[in-house]
């Protein structure tokens, strides 16, 4: 079965246009996040999901240029822009992740693609996620679920949220899928940390991070951070007005 990573990104964002490309120490924050997806031993391709509009024709000439794979689709219909990549690249199982999360945890990814292996030697699960019930930080987001379940929800999703949002209507519908949450035995509840980025408070707490770590230990991990924040908790006050913006806005 074919693992791939399918991480959506584009330059229209509302609340910090251009992030995606921002500079983060020695390159752009999708280098990272794809850099760091590439330390994830289950994962066998990394594909950008970008759009077709003029803007983001700077996110295929980054992907060009650093040989990365990647597909473009339509703006808003992001359920489509997935199923595409995915048929495209004849992806088995995806791994969902978002181009706002620069501090993604490849060992966490390796471990919920195994959860997601074991839950299916029967096929009985349809989706397992990180974020049903957080205990992970916000920014460690990861779905994985297989190609079947996402052609079901392209053919049968209707809404205008649905199709933006590419996932509502698997774990909405649990008349047609088995979804499950994802947490590890004995794990504390990180949920109150924020690392994604959606705001410049975000990106600046997230370039403090990577000053921190990033020249000592190019793959740092959940923990790292942890201990960064242990001993110097202010970091936490950089970004702690941000408020999380609802799916449907």
């Amino acid at each position: 079965m074919r693992v791939g990573a399918i991480i959506q990104a584009r330059m229209g964002s509302t609340r910090l246009p251009g992030k995606v490309l921002k500079n983060l120490i020695d390159r752009p924050m999708l280098g990272h996040i794809v850099n760091r997806l590439s330390n994830a031993k289950s994962i066998h391709k990394i594909i950008v999901a970008t759009t077709n509009l003029p803007e983001d024709d700077v996110i295929e000439a980054y992907c060009r240029s650093n040989s990365v794979l990647f597909y473009r689709g339509h703006p808003e219909n992001v359920l489509s822009r997935y199923f595409e990549a995915a048929k495209k690249h004849n992806i088995d199982i995806i791994v969902r992740i978002t181009a706002d999360c620069p501090l993604i945890d490849p060992q966490i990814v390796d471990r919920m693609v195994e959860a997601f292996f074991k839950l299916n030697v029967l096929r009985v699960f349809d989706y397992l996620s990180n974020t049903i019930q957080r205990t992970f930080p916000r920014g460690l987001d990861a779905e994985i679920f297989l190609f079947t379940t996402l052609k079901k929800a392209f053919y049968q999703a209707s809404s205008d949220y649905e199709r933006e949002h590419v996932t509502p209507f698997i774990y909405e519908h649990s008349k047609w899928f088995k979804t499950k949450n994802y947490v590890e035995q004995g794990q504390k509840d990180y949920s109150s940390h924020r690392w994604t980025v959606d705001t410049i408070e975000d990106f600046n707490l997230i370039e403090e991070i990577y000053k921190a770590l990033y020249s000592q230990k190019k793959l740092f991990l959940l923990e790292d951070v942890i201990k960064l924040f242990s001993e110097r908790p202010e970091l936490m006050k950089i970004n702690e007005e941000v408020q999380q913006k609802d799916l449907g806005e």
